[in-house]
């Protein structure tokens, strides 16, 4: 059996046809790329399967063996609209250059916006993340120009260098022993006055962790600063209710935010890069108002590229999160919503089998599908060995085929961890593994991959 799905690829030629249809009007003409010669298209195919050669050179994403980084496979209707879309190439920039797309692009980020809670909104596709995340913190620098930017320590490392290129000053405030933002010193820090917003994380990148968003807002509307969510990694699981009752009441409340990012390329099933910025607030688009009369001639419609710091955008994007929305729509009760249940049932699963066992250490009790967890050394329990263990554990998994993902933490988790054994701190930081368990495929390779981790422990210690 193929680690890749081609056999959808006869869809993406009979779609190519009914595309073709609509441009019947014009005169034939035979393109320069197209191979004319049986010695061209030889060419063509040493190229393609060169590449092929050097892209085995990767780790399997999309196999349920992969349980390390934030990777999850695109959906098969995602991968073929993209590829559809890239026959037209639009540009979502302007409707000149991507009218259908644009257009496409504004429905998804509709839904998008009904998700989470903004009506109305103003919002747009991005490149991921980060530049979404720059969008939303730029725009709280145009409110608030000067002010401080504040989030958890263990929010995205992005927020500092965006700060930084915003010229804006940054703060990072403790997080509590579960990874959260800590209550307490935000408000310590909230009281120098001089902070223009807050970033709360549902969803850090490190434990999936979910800040406490009705206290954050709370604390920011008394001081008067914004709230912006970066809901990059969590956003979606906004649709399930097989959360604790703090990430539901998180949840709750993200329609009062002021800007909230999520990434179609981590659970919206996507291809890189597709992030979402979104404002509760349509009259923020005044500080995108720019003139480009080369450009925005053809239509009096608000053109994308007017409300968007980019500039060139892939329409493709656009047409791949629509098609993923009209088979599988971002709805409670939905298929999509049961594929993040799966998920989130992996992560709760593979928990239950660590903390069953007295050679695993887990600190944190997972919020969504982020597991963090270490192999405690046969003898005295020391940061150090803790370390030393979980590296050779990595390696060990992978020889066996499972592949998994390190994180370094404060050993000051560890000591506070409710199942912590007495564990000496001979380091400020411990390496323990983590795992993103991404795929609704992780349920069913559950004990396989929970053998892989004993056996890989056994040998690790040996």
């Amino acid at each position: 059996m193929s680690s890749f799905d081609a056999a959808t690829l006869p869809l993406l030629a009979e779609a190519l046809a009914h595309l073709d249809v609509g441009f019947a009007a014009l005169p034939p003409f035979e393109p320069t790329s197209a191979p004319p010669s049986a010695g061209d298209e030889a060419r063509l195919r040493e190229a393609l399967l060169a590449l092929a050669e050097r892209l085995r050179d990767n780790f399997p994403y999309a196999h349920p063996l992969y349980a390390g980084q934030m990777l999850k496979p695109p959906h098969p209707v995602a991968r073929l609209a993209y590829a559809l879309a890239m026959f037209v190439n639009p540009n979502n920039h302007a409707l000149d250059g991507g009218r259908a797309t644009s257009r496409l692009e504004r429905e998804v980020v509709g839904e998008l916006a009904a998700m989470v809670g903004f009506e109305p909104h103003l919002g747009h596709l991005t490149s991921g993340g980060t530049m979404a995340n720059l969008e939303a913190l730029w725009i709280a620098g145009r409110l608030a120009p000067g002010r401080a930017i504040v989030a958890s320590r263990q929010a995205h490392y992005t927020h500092a260098r965006i700060s930084s290129v915003l010229g804006l000053p940054f703060d990072a405030v403790d997080a509590d022993a579960r990874g959260r933002l800590d209550l307490g010193a935000l408000s310590a820090r909230l009281s120098r006055g001089d902070v223009g917003c807050v970033v709360a994380t549902l969803g850090t990148t490190g434990f999936g962790a979910i800040d406490r968003l009705p206290e954050i807002l709370a604390l920011a509307r008394q001081h008067g600063a914004r709230v912006h969510v970066d809901a990059a990694y969590g956003g979606y699981f906004k649709l399930i209710d097989e959360l604790s009752a703090d990430a539901r009441a998180a949840f709750a409340r993200v329609g009062e935010a002021d800007s909230l990012v999520i990434d179609p390329h981590k659970h919206g099933l996507q291809p890189y890069g597709c992030g979402c910025v979104l404002f509760r607030d349509p009259s923020v688009g005044r500080f995108y108002q720019h003139d480009s009369p080369y450009t925005y001639f053809t239509s009096d419609e608000l053109h994308l590229g007017e409300i968007s710091l980019e500039c060139s955008r892939p329409g493709a994007a656009a047409a791949a999160l629509w098609a993923t929305h009209r088979l599988l729509p971002p709805v409670r009760g939905g298929e999509f919503a049961a594929r993040l249940s799966a998920s989130r049932a992996a992560a709760l699963a593979l928990v239950t089998h660590l903390r069953a066992s007295p050679d695993w250490l887990v600190p944190l009790a997972p919020e969504l599908d982020i597991v963090v967890w270490a192999p405690l050394p046969a003898g005295p329990a020391r940061a150090s060995e803790i370390s030393a263990l979980s590296r050779r554990v990595f390696d060990e998994a992978a020889r066996r085929q499972l592949h998994l993902a390190l994180i370094t933490l404060p050993t000051a988790m560890l000591v506070a961890a409710d199942a912590a054994p007495a564990l000496e701190a001979d380091a400020p930081t411990t390496i323990c593994l983590r795992s993103c368990l991404m795929k609704p495929e992780h349920a069913e390779w559950l004990e396989r991959i929970t053998s892989s981790l004993d056996e890989s422990l056994a040998a690790a210690r040996a």
